[in-house]
């Protein structure tokens, strides 16, 4: 028996996830969190075989969880399972220690398919990010402006793209503005910008919203 954690925020979420990893006999939901912190207090505590893991969650993201989980337990393998699209964050958190990537508008098939693979100790990767893996491994290019960003300055620079303000980001990332802000300076000296637009401009040029 597969035990597995999910970790997202919203309770509705989770509920449908139980349900859909459930009818499978061999796989069982045997714990939940709402919040990055409460997702490593669990995992410190019990013993769990997937960790299915949102992205977007309040307190601590889910990049700097998921480096945390590996801090505790390096061989848990842990499922992005998210409303990002894999162009924007999937690399960057397979680097970080994810096992495997999945967009929410999967079918429930994949997501049975990702668990098993990841559990068994295998990488899940759907085709077209394998492509995306592939390509990245041709390019000869120098490094892409933006991989020179922390992971959240990475995030920052992704959310200013999509159109959101300064407010909205905060309030997603559980950030105050003053820290948002600070880290929209650190983006645009780094990729030598000047304001919102550039970044957007590169942002879509680059694939990344």
């Amino acid at each position: 028996m597969i035990k597995i954690i999910i970790a997202d925020d919203h309770a509705v979420v989770r509920t449908g996830l139980k349900q859909i990893i459930e009818q499978d006999i061999g796989l069982r939901v045997t714990g939940e969190a709402s919040s990055g912190f409460e997702l490593v207090e669990k995992i410190s505590e019990g013993q769990y075989d997937v960790v299915i893991l949102d992205i977007s969650m309040p307190g601590k993201d889910g990049l700097a969880t998921l480096k945390e989980i590996k801090k505790i337990n390096p061989k848990l393998p842990v499922l992005i399972f998210t409303v990002y699209p894999e162009d924007q964050y999937a690399i960057r958190l397979l680097k970080a220690g994810a096992s495997g990537y999945l967009n929410k508008e999967c079918e429930p098939e994949k997501l049975i398919e990702a668990i098993y693979k990841v559990a068994s100790g295998r990488k899940y990767v759907s085709e077209h990010l394998a492509e995306l893996l592939a390509s990245k491994l041709e390019e000869t290019n120098s490094t892409p402006l933006h991989e020179q960003l922390s992971d959240r300055e990475y995030q920052v620079m992704c959310l200013i793209a999509s159109g959101k303000t300064i407010k909205e980001i905060a309030k997603e990332l559980d950030l105050s503005a003053n820290t948002v802000s600070t880290y929209r300076i650190r983006i645009l000296e780094k990729m030598g910008f000047k304001n919102n637009a550039e970044i957007t401009h590169y942002a879509i040029k680059n694939g990344l919203v």
